[in-house]
């Protein structure tokens, strides 16, 4: 359910004061004003849209199998949420299911407003079943394509939707404007009870892996290649000559995705909710997390086309995920015939093409017009630098690590640190009460505790040994900070790593395969129109540089977007610390926050609690 209110009424204001001035104006005055109607005009169309979700158990049919899933709104993708730069969005969000959650606005800063960023015990704790939370969402700078997602275990492989950001009123596409558009999301699908199988990976001595998922999704159908599909492949009807805006959604919970359609050519115009110079290309690649805007030109011969994309894995192994192609099919609309199958794109790279997928990264830029800058810190503005290493790990327990610590096999960790959530109480609740102990410690460290070669492969103790923690790194209000992201091959567990950040968009400033060059790699960063982004690979073995000002006060956290790595311990927070003024200082909570009482560790205990009380 969608409804909204508008203010439309500033507008008159802002015209006849104008038009009151303009006589009396100097012409440097007139072209100034010229230059910042249009943000005025903005502001005062902005709008105040909302929306329901109601999250609850849904049966759903894919690869000749019954199952219950959690979704929103009963529909797998969720709903999109539309609105328009500026523009604040209400969603209340009900929780008829058997367990908690949280909500996350991927790619949304959220100014000054960590309370309804989402991520479970970071920022709130989740929702409890039976009761509900009302998310404020504030639109700033992002325009464009994001997303929402559950921030809680692995719920997002069901609970995830579009968030269309439209041009604010009196301003336009910075590209012809597109006589329609499509929202293309794409989504992990796993046979069985997914959080079932994800709690019974990670019991203490547990054989079992953490899932692969059993196909992937466009717009919620595997297609035609699949069990018991073929009838309910996706398919988008075009008119030849037309041009379609297609926003896509990286949904998947593992999975760098390639995607194509066959005989036709596409044009990145954006990423994560910021615009890019045109890319025109036979194929893009997009990481978990990612959002991508995308035209499509309809201008070859009326047909039928598959619409496919498939997984690109990093591994050295081409063993071990999902090799399923998801497709759905480009119809077009008209009077012909055709007795023949879908053309299926030919261009779509393998699963294991590197140098595709670089090849089109490397091609990815702001488009940094005088309407949509670019702001790049400058090198001495840096107040903080960071090196961070991304590593597989494993976890053996100590005596003096305590009762609660058990062995675990496969972990992860950022500077050798493996993140461990809190239980009782979220870090930004804790830190508004001015507590950290026993919730959170303010030591992540800026550099890891040893230098290694870190692609070589290293089993040393030194290196494949991580310990567990919930470190935050606190910073000063408008530092620039600077990070290296290192990727190793400890354990062999050399991947790509997709880092996401909350809170803020960062600049991509380079990157690369091997270890960083200190005095080379610099030379080579992009300073002009560095992509614009919430969320950016570090390549396999390979380094990532980062540059943003942390001036958004509050507790933002910061991880890889694979899930896996997530759930194993790829990630940390950050604590930007207050400006000193009432602007610059984060805002007080809601008057109600989802209660930290309720211990909702497990589904199937949760369930059965459920069913206990019901029955009382």
């Amino acid at each position: 359910m969608h409804y909204f209110t508008n203010r439309r009424g500033r507008l008159t204001t802002i015209m006849k004061s104008l038009n009151r001035s303009s006589s009396v104006m100097s012409p440097r005055i007139l072209v100034f004003a010229s230059l910042i109607l249009p943000f005025f005009v903005s502001m005062a169309l902005a709008e105040v849209h909302y929306y329901d979700f109601i999250v609850k158990e849904v049966n759903f049919t894919r690869l000749c199998e019954n199952k219950l899933m959690l979704v929103v709104n009963e529909s797998y993708p969720g709903p999109p949420i539309r609105a328009r730069k500026g523009d604040t969005i209400y969603v209340n969000v009900y929780n008829e299911g058997f367990y908690g959650f949280t909500i996350h606005w991927h790619g949304v800063k959220q100014p000054r407003n960590p309370w309804f960023d989402g991520p479970e015990y970071v920022t709130q704790c989740p929702i409890a079943p039976g009761t509900n939370f009302t998310y404020q969402v504030q639109l700033t700078e992002e325009e464009g394509t994001v997303w929402w997602h559950a921030h809680s275990d692995w719920t997002r492989a069901s609970v995830h939707g579009a968030i269309v950001v439209l041009p604010a009123l009196g301003t336009m596409f910075p590209f012809p404007e597109p006589d329609e558009e499509e929202i293309i999301v794409f989504g992990s699908w796993y046979l069985g009870n997914l959080r079932e199988r994800v709690e019974e990976s990670l019991q203490p001595g547990s054989t079992e892996t953490l899932p692969q998922s059993d196909a992937y999704t466009i717009n919620g159908q595997p297609g035609d290649f699949l069990p018991c599909s073929i009838n309910a492949t996706w398919r988008r009807k075009v008119d030849h000559g037309k041009t379609y805006l297609l926003r896509l959604v990286n949904a998947n919970i593992d999975a760098e995705f390639f995607f194509a359609i066959a005989e036709h050519n596409l044009t990145v115009v954006g990423l994560d909710g910021a615009y890019t110079k045109p890319i025109n290309t036979r194929y893009i690649v997009v990481t978990p997390g990612q959002t991508m805007d995308v035209l499509l030109y309809a201008n070859s011969t009326p047909g039928l086309y598959y619409m496919a994309g498939r997984q690109y894995l990093s591994t050295t192994s081409d063993t071990g995920f999902d090799h399923m192609n998801a497709t759905a099919i480009l119809q077009y609309n008209g009077n012909y015939t055709t007795t023949d199958a879908p053309l299926f794109p030919e261009h779509l790279p393998m699963y294991m093409s590197q140098a595709e997928a670089f090849n089109f990264t490397n091609k990815i830029r702001s488009l940094a017009s005088p309407e949509h800058p670019v702001n790049v810190p400058k090198e001495s503005e840096i107040t903080t630098r960071m090196f961070i290493t991304a590593s597989m790990n494993s976890l053996y327990c100590a005596p003096d690590l305590g009762p609660t610590c058990v062995n675990i096999s496969f972990a992860t960790s950022v500077n050798n640190i493996s993140w461990v959530n809190p239980t009782t109480d979220s870090i930004l609740q804790a830190y508004y009460r001015n507590i950290s102990n026993p919730i959170y410690e303010t030591d992540f460290p800026d550099q890891p505790p040893t230098y290694f070669n870190f692609t070589d492969g290293g089993t040393t103790m030194s290196t494949v040994l991580t310990v567990q923690g919930t470190k935050v790194k606190v910073l000063d209000y408008n530092e620039t900070v600077e990070i290296v992201f290192q990727g190793t091959n400890v354990m062999g567990g050399a991947v790509n790593h997709p880092m996401h950040l909350h809170g803020h968009s960062f600049y991509v400033l380079g990157f690369g395969f091997g270890p960083f060059d200190p005095v080379k790699d610099p030379k080579g960063y992009n300073l002009v129109d560095p992509p614009y982004v919430a969320t950016f690979v570090t390549p396999k073995n390979g380094w990532l540089t980062i540059r943003f000002v942390a001036d958004n006060p509050g507790v933002w956290f910061w991880h890889c977007h694979i899930d896996r790595h997530m759930t194993w311990g790829m990630e940390a927070a950050f604590i930007i610390k207050d400006g000193g003024t009432a602007e610059t200082s984060m805002l007080p909570p809601p008057a109600q926050m989802p209660s930290c009482d309720v211990p909702l560790d497990s589904a199937i205990r949760n369930y059965e609690a459920l069913i206990e009380k019901q029955m009382e």
